[in-house]
């Protein structure tokens, strides 16, 4: 078994939080964030709602690509989602066999609810923490988006860029 590296990570305060390491920290606050349910939609229902709002336009095929799915489930999703009025299929202008999968305004419309319920979920949380809390967040978070995003990493106690 490989040992991790936790050589990065502060020491958790005692207390509750003590009981988990940062990843399990981070999982957790991803998870609360989530706590606004997406009805009337699945997971994955959802996971292709973002997608279609990302990539407009997408054919079938191009949408089980982006979801690392098959497209016959991924018909089956769309009709789903069509059925429940927030996807439509329209005649593709590149060819008369394939279709062009867009979201409906309706889909749009709970897209942005769905977003904003967790803002506010999230602001709610922000505003009963300390400014030296919210700061330490906001740089932790803006370091962990650019490492993700395949920025390199900053050496230790180097500033990062805002």
């Amino acid at each position: 078994m490989d040992p991790v590296d936790r050589s990065r990570e502060q020491p958790a305060p005692e207390g509750e939080a003590a009981k988990f390491d940062l990843p399990d920290l981070f999982g957790l606050v991803v998870e609360q964030v989530r706590d606004v349910s997406p009805r009337p939609l699945s997971t994955a229902q959802l996971r292709a709602v973002v997608a279609l709002d990302h990539h407009d336009g997408l054919n079938l095929r191009a949408l089980a690509e982006l979801l690392d799915s098959t497209p016959p489930l991924v018909s089956r999703l769309c009709d789903r989602l069509e059925a429940v009025g927030f996807l439509e299929r329209l005649p593709s202008s590149r060819s008369r066999r394939e279709l062009t999968l867009r979201l409906s305004l309706r889909g749009r419309a709970y897209l942005r609810e769905l977003r904003a319920q967790r803002r506010e979920n999230v602001q709610s949380v922000l505003e009963k923490m300390t400014p030296d809390g919210r700061a330490a967040l906001a740089a932790g978070l803006r370091e962990y988006h650019g490492i993700a995003a395949g920025e390199p990493a900053h050496p230790e106690g180097s500033a990062l860029p805002e």
